[in-house]
């Protein structure tokens, strides 16, 4: 029998996080990913040359030393740094009203909705402010400060008692919804249903279910810091945290299912793996959603009620369709590299196929496609009802995949005379590769209505972590939940060794 310090179940961003943060710690930790490849779902894979992103396609402040990303603040502690792309702008939105660029500059971003609505622009102005003010209050305390436990706020009013003062003002705003915000600065319909767009890319929610602080960090970071593609894709930032994980000492052991949580008298004592290996710690940490982690990973008399009515009552958002093409590039020179379709506007945004998401990120990086070609990776959400994998299974992609190639023909038009390489992904497909319970983008926890809950459980030594957990949906969000579930296991002097190596 093995023994470490410290297990943690999946190689997502939030499980190499927490894991390489406790390496960094001093901690004996492994990583066990049930799949041959690292990521969750930020892993990649390869066809015939074309190397695709399987999950997140918009990052930001990855190659700024000064951004506030809890990921790039990660990335600086482990000693690892990556290769960037900036681009301005972030993509183009084609809207049922027109094409609308989305400048990082703000005053750019104005400009062009403008174009619009020239009163929307000015009340959009009031809207920014208002989020802006609270990103430079959030921006004075870096993220790998934090702790989700009573120490966290002790140690936080004695470092940044500055910055907490000038954030007291915003506490309604860090509270409420970007709908709050909204309310009380936006009446245009066309900026209102634009917030809300953005909203819904980042949290797959509306303005007034998002939390205030999610928006308000992304138009900080677009504005203030800048928008980059790591070289490599995603997975370059997956094999930055595993080298920084192996580089302190930590372990991450590929094709390793995780089939049981060893739990004895409510205290954790390891997991068992579907190989026969048992691994024995005192510590566990699931990247696994809350779903998963308690209707299989957990045997139904280690789960507390608490956490089985947890799980019960948080709602799932749907799962998605994914388009992946290798497409020939002759004529496209110039093409951008995201794009946002919403094809109706009568129909909300947030039905299943009515607002699809595009990305063609070989834009920036050429490696990722073989020569005069382009990789472009399109999605929109599906719900999990329904899917089976019978005989019309095949048949079913082709008619729910429609709604993709209509999008993607939005902005190349003969993108079917193009394809070199076409692969059609599923609900089904999401669950199987990223082992989510029912392909989930994530909770649908709603501003006022509860909150993500933190890394620790009602089982001892049992931590979470993932975008079903504090602070939510997001690759910032994640790797936010590794830093806050390793700062809990560490005592605050630990911690604050590291801090210096932020500056500022």
């Amino acid at each position: 029998m093995t023994q470490v310090d410290a297990i943690a179940i999946g190689s997502g961003i939030g499980g190499l996080v927490a894991g390489a943060m406790l390496a960094r710690y001093g901690w004996r930790v492994v990583v066990c990913e049930s799949h041959a490849k690292p990521g969750g779902a930020a892993h990649g894979f390869e066809q015939a040359g074309f190397r695709f992103d399987t999950g997140p396609s918009f990052f930001c402040g990855l190659g700024d030393p000064t951004s506030i990303n809890p990921l790039r603040q990660v990335l600086t502690v482990l000693g690892e740094d990556l290769e960037t792309v900036a681009y301005d702008p972030l993509g183009i939105y084609h809207l049922p009203e027109g094409d609308l660029p989305i400048f990082c500059n703000l005053k750019r971003y104005r400009e062009a909705i403008a174009q619009f609505t020239p009163q929307g622009a000015n009340e959009f102005a009031a809207f920014e402010q208002r989020m802006l003010d609270l990103y430079e209050g959030l921006r004075q305390i870096p993220t790998l400060s934090l702790r989700p436990d009573w120490r966290g706020l002790g140690e936080v009013l004695w470092r940044y008692p500055w910055a907490l003062l000038r954030l007291l003002p915003q506490l309604p705003t860090i509270q409420g919804s970007v709908g709050d915000v909204l309310d009380a600065t936006v009446r245009d319909p066309f900026v209102r249903r634009l917030v809300d767009l953005e909203c819904f890319l980042l949290s797959g929610l509306k303005a007034a279910e998002t939390v205030a602080p999610e928006v308000s960090f992304m138009l900080g970071e677009r504005s203030r810091s800048v928008v980059d593609y790591p070289l490599g894709g995603g997975e370059a930032i997956v094999q930055a945290l595993v080298r920084g994980l192996e580089k302190w000492g930590g372990e991450l052991r590929l094709n390793a299912h995780v089939e049981k949580i060893w739990v004895e008298a409510g205290q954790v004592r390891g997991v068992h793996l579907r190989r026969g290996e048992t691994l024995e710690a005192p510590v566990v940490i699931s990247n696994a959603t809350l779903w998963d982690t308690v209707a299989h990973l957990l045997e139904p008399d280690a789960v507390p009620d608490s956490l089985r009515q947890l799980a019960n009552q948080t709602t799932a958002i749907d799962s998605f369709m994914h388009l992946h093409l290798g497409i020939r590039a002759d004529g496209l020179e110039g093409v951008c590299g995201h794009h946002v379709v919403v094809h109706d506007r009568n129909t909300d945004l947030t039905t299943p196929g009515n607002t699809c998401m595009i990305s063609m990120p070989s834009v920036w990086d050429a490696s990722l496609a073989p020569p005069g070609h382009h990789v472009l990776h399109a999605y929109t959400l599906e719900p999990f009802e329904g899917w089976q994998r019978d005989a019309d299974y095949k048949e079913r992609k082709q008619e729910r995949a429609a709604t993709l190639y209509r999008a993607v023909e939005r902005v190349i038009p003969d993108v079917r005379d193009r394809i070199v390489i076409e692969c059609i992904g599923t609900p089904l497909t999401h669950a199987r590769y990223l082992r989510r319970y029912r392909g989930t983008y994530g909770p649908a926890i709603a501003a006022h209505q509860g909150q993500f809950p933190p890394p620790q459980t009602p089982i001892r030594g049992l931590y979470r972590v993932g975008d079903s957990t504090l602070p939510g949906i997001g690759v910032p969000a994640v790797a936010a939940s590794g830093i806050l579930c390793a700062n809990a296991l560490v005592a605050p002097a630990q911690t604050a060794k590291l801090l210096p190596l932020l500056g500022g």
